[in-house]
């Protein structure tokens, strides 16, 4: 071999270009997707564009599911698709409103909210207010426009939601304190809500609350509990009423009469069979010709599979899929525990109600009545999901990469157009920090100076076969952790009050709190033993924390 065959040859200037060239195409869409998500505001700009596109869509939609039926009922083919773009507008308006407000003024309105809509469940059932329909007392008309508002408790109730569990994770509440004030007001949603009656709307106040506590960092044994009841509660609902029942057990063959109570579900499997891969035109539905009822609500899948074939139902679970995707993306990078919450329980909601219509459009669910956001024909969902997608763009907007690039550079075009104000940057207060430092400590570390059992660590049996548990080793002798365990305390409130002295405030309970714990660890180190109390108390406040 010669003395140079080991070295590099030298390229031709084309080669780098060739190589690049030579770049498979499926390596190239993942660095242009990569590209494009590294961008500070990434997120917020794929939200706008897919409330947009997915509004737009739907109007084009319900126009020609519900053209037919329109026509046969008011004499044109227009009725229904007006009022679905009154409603649109409007949504686009809260949206508009819930991207421009300060992340502290929407969580002081939380409890007015989840008051006023509450209160509103109660009046529609109220004979002469609320108006019946369909065997059904769910709406108010206002103006010749019908409002549900159960509908409107759904954004209320995540907002709500969001901001309880986040400020009873600052105060350190215990798993009872934190469950007593949501699980009672979510009760009392779904039983004015079954009082209408509206099994799908229960269902989706069960989605919301199971997502916040899931998000919340419920325990997995307490969450499977609860998941558990709900399914028990909602089988019980579905076989309670008649025409549930008879759904249920048609989903499951247990009655076969394709005029009956499976018509729905089987004409909806001839329109997309119908449609094929390319579908048969927009326009040229045969499904909604009478043949399939709520063709332009419930059962618009049916129609898009019908009319653009399997393509355009792949792209449909293609946008809801991506919504999905960058609704965590944002929880995941945002640093606000309330933005955190809320924007992840929204998200599910969104794509829990999508899948779930699609599922039993395409016969994988028993029919439930879930509508399909933004496509399906509803005013009140509409309006709803347009703001849910607002707050969602709010906290894009409040991600750490994307306020520093505001701040920095100013406002982007899109931000400018949309006279949309500088987001401001989050910043914990001095018990946020000093619980996180404490979080961050190793367990065994946190065990042995703290003397207390990690929930998640299985109790050692003693040489007597008891279960007790057993005290860790090599214990510090009393006092011997004292200084760190203050020192540590201490640190984080010197921290906190060099950050109250720049923003030219304190805070006088974060201080309170910071004292008390400092009291307990050298009440606990001056002793040489543990509390008790304290211990249970510890174990208490982490159950939440993910």
């Amino acid at each position: 071999m010669s003395a140079g065959a080991g070295r590099d040859e030298p390229q031709a200037p084309g080669t780098k270009r060739a190589a690049a060239d030579d770049m498979s195409w499926p390596a190239a869409i993942v660095a242009a997707v990569r590209t494009v998500l590294g961008r500070p505001l990434a997120s917020f700009h794929l939200i706008l564009a897919m409330a947009f596109f997915l509004t737009v869509f739907g109007l084009v939609m319900v126009l020609s599911a519900s053209s037919v039926e329109g026509y046969s009922k008011e004499g044109s083919a227009y009725g229904l698709f007006t009022t679905q773009v009154t409603f649109a507008l409007l949504g686009l308006v809260g949206f508009y409103v819930m991207m421009r407000l300060p992340i502290r003024l929407i969580r002081r309105v939380a409890m007015p909210m989840i008051a006023i809509t509450t209160f509103l469940l109660g009046l529609v059932l109220i004979p002469g207010i609320g108006t019946l329909s369909q065997g059904a007392r769910r709406w108010f008309v206002i103006g010749g426009l019908s409002v549900q508002p159960s509908e409107l408790v759904k954004v209320a109730l995540c907002v709500w939601g969001a901001h309880l569990l986040a400020s009873r994770r600052r105060e350190n509440a215990s798993l009872r304190e934190l469950l007593v004030p949501l699980l009672p007001m979510a009760i009392l949603i779904c039983l004015f809500i079954m009082l209408e009656p509206n099994l799908s709307t229960t269902i989706t106040v069960a989605i919301i609350v199971g997502a916040l506590l899931w998000f919340a960092g419920l325990p997995l044994r307490v969450f499977g509990g609860f998941v558990a009841s709900g399914v028990a509660i909602a089988v019980v609902l579905a076989l309670a009423e008649g025409y549930r029942s008879e759904r249920v057990r048609s989903f499951f063959g247990a009655i076969n009469d394709p005029q009956g109570a499976g018509y729905q579900a089987r004409q909806a499997t001839y329109a997309l069979a119908n449609g094929g891969i390319f579908g048969v035109g927009l326009g040229q539905s045969r499904a909604k010709w009478n043949y399939l009822p709520n063709a332009h609500n419930d059962f618009i899948f049916a129609i898009i599979g019908e009319e653009l074939g399997l393509i355009g139902g792949l792209l449909v679970v293609g946008l809801f899929a991506l919504l999905a995707f960058l609704g965590l993306r944002i929880a995941a990078r945002s640093v606000d525990p309330f933005l955190k919450l809320m924007t992840a329980t929204i998200t599910v909601l969104i794509t829990a109600q999508a899948f779930i219509n699609i599922g039993y459009v395409v016969g994988l669910l028993p029919v439930t009545g879930i509508q399909l956001p933004l496509l399906s024909a509803g005013g009140t969902s509409t309006l709803t999901v347009l703001a849910m997608l607002g707050l969602m763009a709010n906290a894009a907007r409040h991600e750490p990469d994307a306020v520093a690039a505001l701040t920095a550079s100013g406002p982007a075009r899109v931000s400018r157009l949309l006279r949309l104000p500088t987001p401001v940057a989050y910043h914990p207060t001095r018990a946020d920090r000093l619980r996180d430092r404490l979080d961050q400590r190793p367990r065994d570390e946190q065990s042995t100076r703290a003397g207390w059992r990690h929930p998640r660590d299985k109790p050692q049996r003693g040489a007597s076969g008891s279960s007790r548990t057993r005290q860790p080793t090599g214990r510090p002798r009393p006092g011997a952790g004292r200084a760190s365990s203050y020192d540590l305390l201490t640190s984080g409130a010197r921290r906190g009050s060099a950050g109250s002295r720049r923003s030219g405030r304190a805070d006088v309970r974060d201080t309170t709190g910071v004292r008390r714990a400092a009291r307990r660890a050298g009440e606990d180190n001056r002793s040489g033993r543990a509390d008790p109390r304290r211990a249970a108390d510890t174990q208490q406040e982490r159950w939440w924390r993910p």
